[in-house]
């Protein structure tokens, strides 16, 4: 076991007022959108700049926290072999999740037949003009067009486009670079663990403005989409929404309880990132807290900044259940028979369609068109009989999605033998634990803490503990050139003392 285990009796962290805590803001802000886009549309309409806004500015900064972290994590390691096996265990857990995922969804919908008695005539579907592009797209994607468009045609681009595939592969590249350096590369991993610090303190900032996003984004929702949507079709909204219930309680939470730690204990400390993904719809935004909450919770950052981007692009357990669920109510409403080995085979065409559109606006109908082109026995056309409450579906993928990348990320580190299982079930507890040997160069209260008072981050790293946070040691070279890695497997930043 890499990481000391807290000792000491247990402390419960003191209790913040309720209106000082972000997560109560940010729910109060959905309340009061869902009341405004619904009492007055046109002006929830007007809304939608507050949310864009506040969305595209987190989005700003998931590019760069990505690139550092992995860096910051690869470069620090002294054996290079342990994150090649890292990556290969959490690719093995993201492809048995997502085909977990899809078998639920598959289940359910074959169970309530829901699409029966609809009825529809793919031949007289009107398609809209923003359907129609998400549809043409998924008709020219490959599946196998994920593998080449991992590899970016410049350095920049991936950063501008926000592509978190490419901007992983940059960054694996670079860490492995940095990593070989040695002793010369010291000075650069200094900057970029100081960076990183710099990037989480601007990231606290733009969350003061969480409330303002999620009332924009919920208002904008509610205001241009209505809550006819939801009554029409309310049936397969709500089997969508128990089916995912049933997979974050009965396999997420199994994989938990293999681990010894509670799920829903676990789901309570990250409330302000859930909070923040209801009132957008997007997980993006919730990254970079998952991440560095996941640190303070025991696991090795190389793990949890290798894990956590590549999960947001292959694991998406959400997106998979709605997948195989959408697929088959659309065979169902368009009286097309398929038959168990049929079913199947549109699994295994969706494991990999399913990647192609990873991180690419309206990525789920794109995934979606490409399946069913594919398959070519299920009209494409069909989608538009989901279209209209594709938005009230988002906010459950990306919710299930979050949930399944804080668990494998738990699962992947336990398996590396790097978990310190009681530090996580202390901290999911709400107990106060000191900071972690080497979280960061920084002192805790000023990088993990995303928002100062108002987040329930500081409950469990109080400021007059972060005070006493050592500065790294200084820079002694890889366990080849001088001996024995540190106690913590990681190389520490340079220092001018040295």
């Amino acid at each position: 076991m890499d990481h000391i285990t807290t000792a000491g009796a247990a402390t419960r962290a003191p209790k913040t007022p309720l209106y000082r805590q972000l997560y109560f803001w940010v729910l109060t802000a959905i309340v009061v959108g869902i009341l405004v886009g619904w009492l007055a549309p046109s002006v929830g309409i007007a809304m939608e700049p507050i949310g864009t806004t506040f969305v595209d500015a987190m989005k700003m900064l998931i590019g760069p926290i990505v690139f550092l972290t992995i860096v910051g994590g690869i470069a620090s390691v002294a054996d290079l072999k342990k994150v090649g096996m890292t990556g290969l265990k959490a690719l093995t857990y993201f492809q048995v999740g997502t085909i977990l995922a899809m078998i639920f969804g598959l289940v359910a919908i074959n169970v309530f037949r829901l699409g029966d008695g609809v009825n529809a005539d793919a031949g007289s579907i009107e398609t809209s003009e923003s359907a129609a592009k998400l549809i043409d797209a998924g008709a020219n994607q490959e599946w196998w067009q994920f593998l080449t468009k991992v590899i970016p045609e410049s350095m920049v681009a991936p950063f501008a486009e926000g592509n978190i595939l490419q901007i992983i592969f940059i960054a694996v590249i670079f860490g492995i670079a940095l990593n070989a350096m040695g002793k010369v590369g010291a000075p650069v991993l200094d900057g970029v663990q100081r960076l990183t610090g710099v990037m989480f303190k601007i990231l606290g900032f733009i969350m003061k403005a969480a409330p303002i996003g999620a009332f924009g984004a919920m208002a904008y929702a509610v205001g241009k989409f209505g809550v006819s949507s939801l009554t029409s079709m309310g049936g397969l909204i709500a089997l969508f929404y128990i089916t995912s219930i049933l997979f974050v309680v009965i396999v997420l939470g199994s994989i938990m309880a293999f681990l010894k730690l509670n799920i829903f204990k676990m789901i309570r400390h990250l409330k302000e990132e859930y909070m923040l993904i209801l009132g957008t719809s997007t997980a993006e935004p919730a990254l970079p807290g998952l991440m560095r909450k996941l640190e303070h919770a025991g696991v090795k950052k190389e793990t949890v900044g290798l894990v956590v981007p590549t999960g947001y692009s292959f694991n998406l357990d959400g997106a998979a259940i709605y997948l195989s669920l959408a697929a088959l109510y659309i065979a169902q409403a368009t009286n097309t028979d398929l038959t168990l080995g049929e079913q199947l085979g549109l699994l295994a065409v969706m494991l990999l369609t399913s990647k192609g559109a990873a991180g690419v606006a309206g990525g789920g109908f794109i995934a979606l068109t490409a399946t069913l082109t594919t398959i070519g026995t299920i009209p494409a056309a069909g989608i538009m009989l989901i279209f209209g409450i594709d938005k009230f579906m988002s906010e459950c993928r990306a919710l299930v999605n979050f949930t399944g990348n804080a668990v494998a990320t738990l699962f992947i580190a336990w398996w590396d033998r790097t978990l310190d299982a009681d530090r996580a079930r202390r901290v999911f507890n709400g107990e106060t634990v000191e900071p972690m040997p080497a979280e960061d160069p920084l002192h805790l209260d000023e990088v993990a803490d995303i928002d100062g008072d108002l987040t329930g981050y500081g409950h469990h790293a109080p400021k007059e503990i972060s005070a006493t946070h050592a500065e790294p040691a200084p820079y002694v070279g890889p366990a080849s050139d001088v001996g024995p890695a540190t106690p913590a497997g990681r190389r520490p930043a340079y220092s001018e003392t040295n």
